[in-house]
């Protein structure tokens, strides 16, 4: 687990207090899709519209993959520290522990982050496999696999849902043997100290939102997870470890030109239970030119965003600080 124990040590974390208070679990305000639903291409382009985040249920991925895959994560978090440590530092893959970036971001969290393309070369990702029993690795490849299936059709149904003829022009992205994803495994220790200081809450990872296309998320039991609204509030996201929830990243929303928010959201620590997430992050090939699709853009309409490869928004994205602005760069108006 991440080493920290006394006042001294949690001073280097980000103990936050809400401008507003935060609201309870508000299970209304997040948006959810059953994946066979006929309205479902409608429901999920109003999610992504209005919130950029939203639930996904009866969505074909086996149970057991997300068990097994769960209990192989326990197991490599409740190593000693040295053998995890071997398995780092990230480059970027590999085992990272509180240092969230390059740039001073940390958080009460340690991760494993695995790429998913087998063309990249990785020594720590293969270490990883090496380290571990053979079912660790046949528990990512079988999650992994499944949940990419399903990734696929609900970009396609983003495409059928904003009426765009070519049904792939997402899910291709993610498709391609180029795609720039990966797959990461969070660990959010249990935080007993945060309540005797009671003058916050102690960050596990800090607000941000995702880069890349799309993100995938299924976490355990344990709360945590909260969205930003457009009121200026932050809302609890109920957990739930049978379904996904889907977030808008960066990418797509410079693809349907601002129609679609990335959502901000980040992730607190709970002082009494431990939290596993596991997310998918659905990348394009690096050289891909990401720009408004033209599909999608009226006669008059003209495009908020500066044309840019995935490669180059990847860097600036990593170089900046975690809570950024990272698309304002990027924005015409920006100049």
């Amino acid at each position: 687990m991440v080493v920290l124990s006394h006042q001294a040590a949690l001073n280097q974390f980000f103990l936050i207090k809400p401008c507003k208070p935060t609201t309870t679990t508000l299970s209304t305000q997040i948006p959810e899709v059953n994946l066979f639903d006929p309205e479902a291409k409608t429901l999920i382009v109003k999610a992504c519209q209005e919130v950029g985040f939203f639930k996904l249920v009866n969505h074909g991925v086996p149970m057991e993959y997300m068990t097994n895959l769960e209990n192989e994560a326990h197991r490599f978090f409740k190593k000693p520290q040295s053998e995890k440590d071997r398995t780092g530092p990230p480059d970027p893959f590999g085992y990272g522990s509180k240092r969230i970036g390059s740039n001073g971001d940390v958080g009460w969290v340690e991760y494993l982050l695995i790429t998913t393309n087998p063309d990249v070369i990785s020594s720590n990702s293969h270490f990883i496999f090496q380290q571990n029993p053979q079912n660790f690795r046949y528990a990512v490849e079988g999650y992994i696999g499944a949940v990419k299936r399903m990734c696929y059709e609900v970009l396609e149904l983003m495409a059928d849902g904003l009426g765009i003829k070519q049904r792939n022009v997402f899910s291709r992205l993610v498709k391609d043997k180029k795609s720039d994803s990966c797959f990461r495994l969070n660990h959010y220790p249990p935080c007993p100290e945060v309540q005797a200081l009671n003058r916050g809450n102690l960050v596990g990872f800090g607000e941000h939102t995702d880069p890349q296309i799309i993100s995938v998320l299924r976490s355990n039991t344990t709360s945590g997870l909260q969205i930003y609204l457009r009121d200026g509030s932050w809302v609890s996201v109920p957990p739930d470890h049978t379904s996904f929830f889907i977030n808008v990243g960066d990418t797509l929303q410079v693809m349907t030109n601002g129609r679609f928010k990335s959502v901000k959201h980040r992730v607190l620590a709970d002082t009494t239970k431990s939290r596993l997430s596991m997310i998918y992050f659905g990348g394009p090939p690096l050289s891909e030119k990401i720009a408004p699709l033209p599909s999608l853009m009226s006669t008059q309409e003209e495009s908020l965003y500066k044309d840019f490869t995935w490669c180059e928004y990847k860097k600036a994205a990593y170089n900046s600080r975690l809570g950024d602005n990272r698309l304002q760069p990027f924005e015409k108006s920006s100049g």
